[in-house]
């Protein structure tokens, strides 16, 4: 039995299944599951959690994966529970949100305490991406998430970019540049940041062959000159590495830019998916690259202006 209707008074969802005794590995599957989505086991019998769209969806799915394996599964909306009231079991997820990250932000103070010269980006990316997985399951808006925030703030300006380059900036000082029409989110970010951080009065031209404007300086084009995908590093990553450019907030746009623009989930970040998504309706109008360009560029720029 599931019931899937919509019940305003109904505050939880509650799972309970059972597995035959031969099912071991899938009963694991079915554990790690309601770990990841931050169920709390209650003492009599199944699993709770908030009652919201996106909890009864994912219950609903794991419940038709426990009928697969044979097994029994319901998912129940429930008002209350007569031996739990609604403030210990608010307690039980906000109790088990601070176990998330206090054990983080040690994670984090280690990390910062560490002299730069073994400052490890990676791990910082691995605790970014763990931070996004509590911040999902946070519930109730648990107030230790600012304080996360906060060092995983310090810790995007420790991990500025080693000096390199200097110099460089000169000869590409009052040029024209050439990308791809129709740019989406790494062109127009990396279009912002030639203007804002290497050319101030850089000029934009769009074409499908750098031969047609011989002069200008190519970037995410099909081509091995200028300045592009490298590795994989995006346009924009490889413009910040290749004129050392150290700012802190410019550092996390380059990554919202390369997760949404590679959609590989390499820095966990989702702040760029939306803006993709405008680019590529604006794309669709009848509107120049020119256009598009520059409503683009603004769209970074506030970003820029909207990160701490």
């Amino acid at each position: 039995m599931v019931v899937t209707h919509a019940d305003v008074s109904a505050r939880w969802l509650l799972l309970v299944f059972r597995l035959p005794s031969d099912r071991a590995s899938q009963r694991v599957d079915v554990w790690r599951k309601l770990q990841r989505y931050g169920a709390q086991a209650l003492h009599s019998s199944g699993h709770v959690l908030p009652n919201s769209p996106s909890n009864q969806e994912k219950l609903e799915w794991l419940a038709a994966a426990i009928r697969s394996y044979k097994g029994q599964a319901s998912v129940v909306q429930a008002g209350s529970f007569d031996d739990l009231p609604d403030t210990k079991l608010r307690q039980l997820f906000v109790h088990a949100s601070t176990n998330h990250y206090e054990a983080l932000m040690q994670e984090a103070k280690k990390l910062l305490a560490l002299p730069r010269s073994s400052f490890s980006p990676a791990r910082l990316t691995q605790l970014r991406r763990k931070f996004l997985e509590a911040r999902s399951i946070d519930f109730f808006d648990n107030p230790l998430h600012k304080r996360l925030e906060g060092l995983l703030a310090r810790l995007d300006q420790a991990d500025a970019a080693p000096v390199r380059g200097k110099g460089k900036s000169a000869q590409y000082a009052n040029r024209v540049w050439i990308t791809r029409p129709r740019p989406g989110i790494d062109r127009v970010s990396a279009a912002w940041l030639i203007r804002r951080s290497i050319d101030p009065k850089a000029r934009f031209v769009f074409g499908n062959d750098p031969l047609d404007h011989p002069d200008a300086v190519p970037f995410d084009m099909f081509c091995k000159e200028g300045f592009g995908h490298r590795g994989s590093d995006c346009t924009f990553e490889t413009l910040t590495k290749e004129f050392a450019i150290r700012d802190a907030k410019v550092k996390r746009i380059a990554q919202i830019v390369h997760d949404a623009d590679l959609d590989d989930g390499k820095f966990g970040r989702t702040e760029g998916l939306g803006l993709d998504r405008v680019l590529n309706g604006w794309a669709k109008q009848e509107i120049s690259d020119a256009e598009l360009l520059r409503r683009g560029m603004e769209l970074i720029e506030g970003l820029y202006d909207a990160l701490p």
